[in-house]
C-alpha cells in the first residue's frame, strides 16, 4: 500500500465507515470477497483498514473495490473523492478514471448548493482538446464491478429517455434554473448505477447513448444559465459517453452544442472548427440533423467574416429542413424557428440590423407555444437590436413580452437579459415608451429580488 504525503487522516473514509454501520473488519472482508469475484486473491484485515484511516491509499488495483465495497452496501454511487481516495491511473496512463466516475463527481457536486457556485465560476477553455469519435469509440472498454442483483434491460434505457424529455419539456416551460438540477440529480442517483449495472452488450451501449443524451442536455442548461465552465465539462462526458456508445449522431450533436457555446463567448474561430468537426463527424445524417448543423456552420462562419460561405450554408439548411418531417426532438431539435434565428444572427454579424430584426420576428412567430425559454431569449435579443437600431418603442413592446416569460422562469440567462434592460431604459428616463414600462420593471425586480 501507498503512504499518503504527510499522513494525513482520512476522515471521509472514517465518515462513511460510520454511514455504513461497519467496523474496519467488516470493510476489509468486503473488500476481500470483491477481489475474488474478480479474479485477485486478498487478505486485508482490520489493520489493513486502520492503515487507510491513518493516511495510507490501498492499491490502485484495490481502490475499485473499495468504491464498490460501499457502493453495494449503501445502495447508492460513491466516488473516489467521497472515500478521500486517489483515483487509479489507468493502464494507458491516460485518463485517471472512467466516464461513469467523472460524471458522478460533476453530478454530485452540482447537486450541492454549496459546490455548485465554485463550479459555475469555473473557466471556459477555448484551448481544451475535444476527443475524437475513433479515440474514445475505440478506447478499451473497463470493467465494470456490478451488484450481485444489479442488472438492466430496455425498460431502464425507456425510463432514462422519457426522464430526458421531461426535463427537456420543463426546461422550456420553467427554465434551467429548476431543470438543471433535476438532470444532475438524475444523473447521479438513476443514470450512473445504470451504467454500472450488468446488461447485455445492446443493452448496455444503449443505456450509454442514453446517458450522452442526458450529458448534452445538462451541460447545455449549464451552457445557457451561463456556467461556461461547467458545460464545456458536462459536453465532454457526452461525448465521452456517446464514443463508448458508438454513438456518432450525438456525438457530432455534442460537438455542435459546443460550437454554440464558443459563439456564444465570441470565439468566432473556434466555434466553426467545432461546427466543422461535427459536420465532418456526422453520419449518413437525416435532413433535421443536417439542418442543425449546417445553421450553426453559417453562424459561425458569418462571426469570422466569411459571409459568402454563411449565406451557402443557410441556403443548405433550409434546404434540408424543407425535406424534414414534423416531429418535435426533446434534444438536439432544429425546427423553422431555429433556423431563422440563424438567418438573424448571419444578418447580424454582417451588420444588417434591419434584415437581422426581420428574421428575428419571424423567429419568434414561429416558436411553438410551450418553448417559453426561447421565446424569452428571442425576444431580449430582439429588444436590444431594436434598441441598438434607435427604435425605442419597438424595443419597450419587445422588453414587455420578454417580461412576461421572465415572470415565470428561472433563468440565469433571463437575469442577464433583465439587468441590459434595466440599463438601458436608465439612459432614456423621461422617453413615453419608457415610461409606460417602469413600474412592471420594478414590480419584477422586487419579485426577483
Amino acid at each position: 500500500m501507498t503512504e499518503a504525503s504527510g499522513k494525513q487522516r482520512n476522515e471521509a473514509l472514517r465518515g462513511l465507515l460510520r454511514q455504513a454501520d461497519w467496523s474496519e473488519t467488516k470493510l476489509a472482508h468486503a473488500v476481500n470477497r470483491l477481489g475474488t469475484e474478480a479474479g485477485m486473491s486478498l487478505t486485508y484485515s482490520q489493520p489493513s483498514v486502520a492503515a487507510w484511516i491513518r493516511g495510507s491509499q490501498p492499491n490502485e488495483r484495490v481502490r475499485p473495490l473499495v468504491v464498490a465495497a460501499f457502493e453495494r452496501k449503501l445502495g447508492r454511487p460513491v466516488t473516489y473523492a467521497e472515500l478521500g481516495l486517489i483515483r487509479p491511473e489507468s493502464a494507458a496512463g491516460a485518463e485517471s478514471c472512467d466516464t461513469v466516475e467523472s460524471l458522478l463527481d460533476l453530478g454530485k457536486d452540482d447537486m450541492n448548493p454549496s459546490r455548485r457556485s465554485l463550479l459555475a465560476a469555473s473557466v471556459y477553455s477555448a484551448a481544451l482538446s475535444v476527443p475524437l469519435f475513433a479515440d474514445v469509440a475505440n478506447a478499451e472498454e473497463r470493467e465494470r464491478i456490478t451488484g450481485p442483483t444489479a442488472r438492466i434491460g430496455q425498460g431502464e434505457v425507456d425510463v432514462v429517455r422519457r426522464m430526458t424529455g421531461k426535463i427537456a419539456d420543463i426546461l422550456d416551460e420553467l427554465g434551467g434554473g429548476h431543470a438543471r438540477p433535476m438532470a444532475a440529480a438524475f444523473l447521479v442517483n438513476t443514470v450512473a448505477p445504470y451504467l454500472r449495472a450488468g446488461a447485455r452488450e445492446a443493452v448496455h451501449r444503449d443505456m450509454l447513448s442514453a446517458a450522452s443524451d442526458l450529458t448534452y442536455l445538462t451541460g447545455w442548461m449549464a451552457m445557457y444559465e451561463r456556467a461556461h465552465g461547467l458545460g464545456q465539462k458536462y459536453y465532454h462526458q457526452a461525448l465521452k459517453l456517446a464514443g463508448e456508445s458508438q454513438d456518432q449522431l450525438t456525438y457530432c450533436r455534442t460537438l455542435r452544442g459546443m460550437s454554440l457555446q464558443a459563439s456564444n463567448l465570441r470565439h468566432g474561430r473556434k466555434a466553426l472548427d467545432l461546427a466543422d468537426s461535427a459536420a465532418e463527424a456526422a453520419p449518413k445524417a437525416g435532413p433535421r440533423l443536417v439542418a442543425f448543423l449546417r445553421g450553426q456552420q453559417a453562424h459561425a462562419s458569418a462571426m469570422v467574416g466569411d459571409h459568402r460561405t454563411a449565406f451557402a450554408r443557410l441556403r443548405e439548411t433550409e434546404a434540408a429542413l424543407s425535406k424534414a418531417d414534423s416531429r418535435r426532438e426533446a434534444v438536439g431539435g432544429y425546427d423553422r424557428a431555429a433556423y431563422l434565428f440563424h438567418v438573424s444572427h448571419v444578418h447580424y454579424e454582417g451588420r444588417d440590423l434591419l434584415a437581422s430584426i426581420s428574421a428575428l420576428k419571424q423567429s419568434v412567430r414561429a416558436m411553438p407555444r410551450q418553448e417559453r425559454q426561447g421565446r424569452l431569449h428571442a425576444n431580449a435579443v430582439l429588444a436590444q437590436r431594436q434598441y441598438e437600431l434607435g427604435h425605442l418603442d419597438e424595443a419597450c413592446a419587445s422588453w414587455g413580452t420578454f417580461l412576461d416569460d421572465y415572470m415565470v422562469l428561472s433563468t440565469s440567462r433571463g437575469d442577464e437579459h433583465f439587468e441590459k434592460m434595466r440599463t438601458s431604459l436608465a439612459l432614456h428616463p423621461r422617453a413615453r415608451p419608457v415610461r409606460g414600462l417602469a413600474e412592471r420593471v420594478r414590480t419584477v425586480a422586487a419579485l426577483k429580488g
